[in-house]
């Protein structure tokens, strides 16, 4: 439900746009990726080179962060920049993410992952994002910033779940799954998550 009310609620993507998700192997981004091909839009994803059979398959463009200038990389596959930026990262990395959007373009922020590795309090990181954002939706240009989070329309929760359940029903969206582990694992599921190396969800059983 994340990534339908990013994508249709917030960024609102129409066919024939490009997007760029940060992440685009991730729990959320796979759904992302998927579910903005399903609109007919063009994805541009970063991943780590070792995932981008994955996001190939998902019909994506792949852009490895790692060794890529990623902001050169979108520049040069949209010269105009980008419609829409999905952002997980948070930290110096949400400035790119920024000036990557084209006229008109929304950047929807859901995360900082850039700060994991952080000593002080994990919400410590979200202080100066939240600032950034609320200053660029007041700017006087043609682009808007936001942070997405869950319960911004819960009166919505249910219409949306709705048409995600359609979608995996009918098979045209697949819930990629690295690995269930059991309830007591869930340390190391949390680790996986934290550390990238997971493709899709990582799945705790009881």
């Amino acid at each position: 439900m994340t990534a339908w009310q990013m994508l249709h609620r917030i960024a609102k993507v129409r066919p024939g746009q490009t997007v760029l998700v940060h992440g685009a192997s991730g729990g959320v981004g796979t759904v992302l990726t998927q579910l903005a091909r399903l609109r007919d839009v063009r994805v541009l994803g970063t991943a780590s080179a070792a995932k981008h059979d994955t996001v190939r398959a998902m019909g994506a463009t792949p852009i490895d962060y790692r060794t890529e200038d990623v902001p050169a990389r979108v520049a040069k596959l949209a010269p105009d920049g980008v419609d829409a930026v999905f952002d997980h990262l948070g930290g110096p990395a949400v400035i790119d993410s920024w000036q990557m959007l084209g006229p008109g373009g929304t950047l929807v922020s859901y995360g900082v992952a850039a700060a994991l590795d952080a000593t002080e309090h994990r919400l410590k990181p979200f202080v100066p994002l939240f600032g950034r954002i609320a200053l660029w939706s007041v700017l006087p240009n043609d682009r808007r910033a936001t942070f997405y989070y869950v319960q911004r329309w819960p009166n919505r929760f249910g219409e949306d779940l709705e048409r995600v359940f359609k979608l995996l029903a009918d098979g045209s969206l697949t819930v990629h799954v690295d690995r269930r582990l059991p309830l007591e694992d869930a340390s190391e599921a949390l680790r996986l998550l934290d550390s990238g190396e997971a493709t899709g969800k990582v799945v705790i059983t009881p």
